[in-house]
């Protein structure tokens, strides 16, 4: 079983979903980046203004265990209950932000985190997305875990992305400047195939959506898909499955006619990608993406989220706060649980009947 991840195996039964709750947190006007789950009752999110808070009774109540002025909590990776890591968005792009230590790890569950100081400047500015990936394999004749984390970023560049293999004592970095400017998502499926969200220019007026791909590790990266339009990047990805997945298309076009907003699908493990119709609306704007399996899903919005139950082909708006940036799935026997994090925090079910 995996624990936390935004593609959990599909299902081949009957789905019950059930209603949003919205969840008791801290008040916060802009919108929460992050928020991430070990397993159904222990989880974290945190924000801009560098609060963390810690759940372990499944969100139903908070408590904050960080507050570290300065800092923009942007990602969150987590291996295991003690085990975790915490990306700020770093310097010189949003106001505020004065904290230049780009990644933070605890070993107590988010009690005290001490900064990876190997990773400041030039190695890496900020971070924007964490990937934590525990692969199966024997270990003298024990099922175990090898488990990699990589984190990335970011807006407003520079593209590079950290990778550890030993719990983050040690990080080897990568700049993919050569063939992105921002990283804003990273998601492998397993140790050799992962992808990218990205874009192609730091400047706003030209740049264009872009997913990057690699088969071997992360040794190699190629594009497989770029955006017709500018203004546009590539913000969010969610594979339910190794041959389907999506990603919000993001857009910044501020002529008024360009209304059309697309998610991208593609059904070939990456290889292609088609843009799928979501809404005719110039005010939206998307955010996070996640799909239980390969046809029900959600793609957050600035009023809320946008909901599918067959592959895409139609969507219903659900009023679930404002800037869902984030949706985590957690998997049990029974039951899919949704997080939903933006300006606040929601929780959703789906039984497996």
């Amino acid at each position: 079983m995996q624990s936390c991840a935004s593609h959990p195996s599909p299902q081949k039964t009957t789905l019950k979903i059930g209603p949003w709750k919205k969840l008791n947190t801290v008040e916060f006007k802009g919108k929460q980046d992050d928020i991430y789950f070990v397993n159904a009752n222990i989880g974290w999110y945190g924000n801009g203004k560098g609060y963390l808070y810690k759940t372990v009774d499944g969100g139903d109540t908070w408590k904050e265990i960080l507050h570290k002025p300065g800092t923009f909590v942007r990602a969150l990776g987590f291996v295991d209950e003690n085990l975790g890591f915490a990306g700020n968005i770093g310097p010189d792009y949003f106001p505020g932000v004065t904290d230049s230590k780009p990644l933070y790890k605890t070993t107590d569950g988010g009690t005290t985190w001490k900064a990876i100081h190997t990773l400041s400047g030039k190695n890496l500015k900020g971070v924007c997305a964490i990937d934590v990936l525990k692969a199966k394999f024997i270990n003298s004749g024990v099922l175990d875990h090898r488990v990699t984390v990589r984190a990335a970023g970011r807006v407003g560049g520079p593209a590079k992305m950290a990778t550890s293999r030993d719990g983050g004592n040690t990080w080897k970095t990568e700049d993919l400047s050569p063939l992105a400017e921002m990283i804003l998502d990273v998601k492998f499926l397993n140790e050799t195939t992962g992808f990218i969200c990205a874009s192609s220019s730091a400047d706003m007026e030209k740049t264009k959506g872009r997913i990057l791909k690699t088969t071997d590790g992360g040794t190699t990266w190629k594009v497989v898909y770029e955006s017709k339009g500018a203004n546009e990047l590539m913000w969010k990805c969610s594979f339910p499955t190794d041959r389907v997945g999506y990603g919000t298309l993001q857009s910044y076009d501020e002529d008024p006619k360009n209304t059309q907003r697309y998610v991208v699908k593609t059904v070939d493990g990456g290889d292609t990608w088609k843009e799928i119709s979501l809404v005719n609306d110039h005010n939206v704007r998307e955010f996070g993406i996640g799909f239980i399996n390969a046809d029900v899903g959600w793609v957050g919005d600035v009023n809320g989220a946008y909901f599918t139950e067959d592959g895409g082909h139609t969507w219903i708006h659900q009023n679930i706060g404002r800037a869902v940036n984030k949706f985590r799935i957690i998997e049990t026997d029974d039951k899919y649980i949704v997080f939903a994090i933006g300006s606040e925090v929601y929780r959703l079910e789906v039984a497996k009947k």
